[in-house]
């Protein structure tokens, strides 16, 4: 077995009774935990182990690709990445693979959709906001808020106009030498979705990828024919329940997003990650936001949008959408769902 596999996959085989099935494939489960800085598994079926982790070992590699050519903190030999783009950011176009080209061109939909709720040239102000975070979670007694002042210069600094892409050369320029991107509202989406693809083109017809809680259903459950079960976080940490609810997914995709996941407290309060353009300080309107439709990039991009606006505005837009259905949780416990979304909830 490759030697990758045994550094960075924990298989677990879940072996069912498949008495009364026609077919003779097992059920098995991976997970690794080193790409997108978050846990991803694997759930699917296969003969025998050793073909489930060819599988698994097949989902990793091309993952692996997104997250080197998405990561905005790291360099990689031979390779382009966003955060090559940042360093060269009114120095220089840098060449890159399409598959930057293809992300921020998604990106550039997101914000006109979002209506700049979803901005990948935020990564300026987002940058300020990780310092503070990473240092007050490193010592919490001196956790402090970024100074607002310091967050409007850098808004400043994000004009989306300025980010120009010439698909012709390959090449991306940030024209304004203080701008960053930060493609974390769609990056690890967006890449799910091409790595679900990939393995649809390869021929796969019973998959289930979870990239840190951004999830990919490919077809239905093999052993029984029916849809995945997926069941939506609690953002009640505390709760015996560690689910609101369970979703029933066959070719779609479920993200959310809450106030829960990344944060750290200054005075008592808790400051999450998903900041709000319009006043640069962490969205209030909800406690989390699900998404479900067919393309995990939109999926995650929607997320981010409707936790960041008022549950009219929301519910307005997720309306607007074919094929898109939304809940959220409201800071009070309450949740409200979009006109279809609870024809996707287990009974």
């Amino acid at each position: 077995m490759n030697r990758k596999i045994l550094a960075l996959l924990l298989i677990i085989a879940l072996i069912f009774n498949l008495s009364g099935c026609d077919t003779k494939d097992k059920r098995y489960q991976a997970q690794f935990l080193e790409l997108f800085d978050t846990a991803t598994t694997i759930i699917g079926y296969a003969k025998d182990k050793a073909t489930f982790s060819q599988t698994a070992q097949m989902i990793y590699d091309e993952l692996k690709v997104y997250h080197e050519l998405y990561d905005i903190y790291n360099d990689y030999e031979r390779i382009n990445n966003i955060k090559t783009i940042n360093d060269n950011a009114g120095i220089a176009p840098v060449k890159v693979d399409q598959k930057i080209i293809d992300l921020l061109k998604l990106g550039q939909k997101a914000y006109d959709l979002s209506g700049g709720k979803v901005n990948i040239a935020f990564g300026s102000v987002l940058a300020v906001w990780h310092q503070y975070r990473e240092e007050g979670l490193d010592d919490p007694d001196k956790a402090e808020l970024p100074p607002i002042d310091v967050l409007k210069e850098k808004a400043q600094h994000t004009d989306m106009n300025k980010v120009i892409i010439n698909e012709k050369d390959s090449t991306v320029y940030l024209e304004d030498p203080e701008m960053r991107l930060d493609v974390g509202a769609i990056g690890k989406g967006y890449a799910t979705e091409r790595v679900a693809q990939y393995m649809i083109d390869k021929g796969y017809t019973s998959l289930l990828l979870s990239v840190g809680g951004n999830v990919r259903a490919i077809g239905s459950r093999e052993e029984k024919q029916k849809a995945w079960n997926v069941g939506i976080q609690n953002p009640d940490l505390e709760s015996k329940d560690k689910y609101l609810m369970i979703t029933e997914l066959e070719n779609l995709s479920l993200v959310s997003s809450g106030d829960y996941e990344r944060y750290y407290t200054v005075d008592g309060k808790r400051y999450h990650h998903i900041i709000d353009p319009d006043t640069l300080m962490p969205a209030e309107y909800f406690t989390a936001v699900s998404i479900i439709c067919e393309d995990s990039g939109l999926a995650d991009a929607l997320s981010t949008t409707v936790f960041s606006m008022s549950l009219e505005d929301g519910k307005k837009l997720i309306e607007s959408l074919p094929g898109v259905e939304a809940m959220w949780v409201e800071k009070d416990g309450e949740i409200v769902y979009s006109s279809g979304f609870e024809s996707y909830i287990k009974k």
